[in-house]
């Protein structure tokens, strides 16, 4: 009998024991074959075994169980040094998609899947296909900081569902004045990762959804490019921009009622012509505005202008760490908006209190 004869014997045998609920027994005997395997370095079969016999006892419900198994099959993938491919990837993400939301595993499982694809991939920070599913499927089950830190690190489809997430997460709390600080939970985690795409990105989706779900919401289009230098006349809101020859690539549009997510725009203008002038004006200008945040953005803003103005952050201890930590954990509440926990469940229940972010 061929290995795969035997292993899909010994999977029948563990499903009829899951159907008769035989579910310890079905778990430990999976177990204990797996070993067999591993400590013959037969890692196909080990690997085949525990991806299936994991699927199995979390298709009934088992989580702890299935769980265990699948966090079983890493510490395999690692042993076998098995790289990050299509095959070895799909494999952890259709468990993945099987763990039923709320699992106390998931977040482990997760952190698992990323450390096991930084270690043994091209990516320090981890594969961003395993980053972009598991921040969609945090994004589903409610979990918003969890998929804001994976979807920051994701593909070239992660900023629509980042843009879609916090936009969603706007419309719960029923406030129209904070929605630049939804904005900048999208917007923020892609420039302080490098990725002024994104960001771009992030911001066009969100602006887009705001002005046509609130035609009474007052805009103008502003021709945004070439742009120069910010005008310093306090009377204009949002700052003016002039002429140079280097146009950059974002629309804009002034929100009057709404003067920091004009600031959001006006910094990606900014950012795409890399003078520190602008900058500083920009900051500057909105001042007032950026105060009544109560230095939530502070960080964020510094580490901006070191990325992108060349504007150093003096005595600084590892800031990128340090904004991953305080600006995805919710360091900046909307005023009179308390935390509700870290899940949105609907309209009936107020949404945490956003904070900018970075990954």
């Amino acid at each position: 009998m061929s290995k795969e004869a035997k292993i899909q014997k010994t999977l029948a045998r563990q499903q009829q024991k899951i159907e008769e609920g035989q579910f310890y027994e079905a778990h430990q005997q999976l177990r204990v074959l797996a070993a067999r395997y591993i400590k013959s370095s037969d890692w196909t079969s080990a690997v085949d075994l525990l991806s299936k016999g994991a699927g199995l006892l979390l298709d009934a419900d088992q989580g702890a169980s299935g769980g265990d198994l699948c966090l079983y099959l890493i510490e395999v993938y690692g042993k076998a040094e098995i790289t990050p491919d299509g095959a070895s990837r799909d494999r952890l993400l259709g468990l993945l998609r099987k763990v039923k939301r709320g699992e106390p595993m998931k977040r482990r499982f997760v952190a698992e899947m990323v450390g096991w694809s930084s270690k043994y991939g091209e990516y320090p920070a981890g594969d961003p296909e395993l980053h972009h599913v598991a921040g969609t499927i945090f994004a589903e089950d409610h979990e918003p900081y969890d998929a804001e830190h994976h979807l920051a690190l994701g593909t070239r489809d992660s900023p629509s569902s980042l843009a879609n997430l916090e936009y969603n997460w706007y419309t719960l709390t029923g406030e129209p004045h904070t929605a630049p600080l939804f904005a900048a939970r999208s917007i923020f985690p892609y420039l302080l990762v490098g990725n002024l795409h994104a960001a771009n990105q992030c911001y066009l989706l969100f602006t887009s959804k705001l002005t046509s779900d609130n035609p009474g919401l007052a805009s103008q289009a502003v021709n945004s490019g070439p742009l120069t230098t910010f005008s310093t006349d306090k009377s204009t809101n949002p700052p003016s921009p002039s002429t140079s020859s280097k146009p950059p690539n974002l629309d804009f549009r002034v929100h009057p009622s709404l003067p920091l997510l004009n600031f959001l725009g006006l910094l990606l203008l900014a950012i795409q012509r890399g003078a520190p002038e602008l900058f500083r004006t920009l900051k500057t200008h909105y001042k007032e505005q950026l105060k009544e945040l109560d230095g939530s953005w502070d960080e964020a803003l510094a580490q901006v202008g070191e990325m992108y103005f060349g504007i150093r952050i003096p005595n600084q201890s590892n800031p990128l760490m340090d904004m991953m930590g305080s600006f995805l954990m919710g360091g900046n509440a909307p005023k009179k908006q308390g935390r509700q926990g870290n899940r949105i469940e609907g309209t009936s229940s107020p949404a945490p209190a956003p904070a900018p972010a970075i990954d």
